[in-house]
């Protein structure tokens, strides 16, 4: 069975890059854009690990993390954003994030992230 991911990005670029790029790696990925579609899918379906950006169309992606960590501890989840404040990774990683990294970062190195958690498939 091949490991399930959850992205959540508001962008549809973005959604649809890492929906192909981790295909293609294969995983089995789920994308959406708001995150009530997410919390919706947590609740239905079985992921192996989430990528979601912080902000999110008016949403904040960082109390959808805190909502996540309460209700699906056992899920890593990664943020992947394009936010520069240098204060971000620490809140992310303060509110239970596993992994924090920023859009301009190759996405080699979001792979490699997703991989020390659920290993390759």
């Amino acid at each position: 069975m091949r490991p399930r991911l959850l992205v959540l990005d508001d962008e549809e670029p973005i959604r649809q890059a890492l929906l192909i790029f981790f295909e293609k790696k294969g995983f089995e990925v789920i994308a959406t854009g708001g995150a009530a579609e997410a919390m919706a899918l947590a609740d239905r379906e079985r992921f192996d690990l989430g990528i979601f950006d912080i902000n999110l169309n008016g949403e904040s992606g960082l109390e959808l993390l805190v909502f996540f960590k309460s209700n699906f501890p056992n899920l890593p989840i990664i943020i992947y954003t394009g936010m520069d404040d240098e204060d971000w990774p620490e809140k992310a990683m303060f509110r239970g994030a596993n992994g924090f990294l920023r859009k301009t970062e190759p996405l080699d190195d979001l792979f490699e992230a997703v991989k020390s958690y659920v290993g390759k498939p």
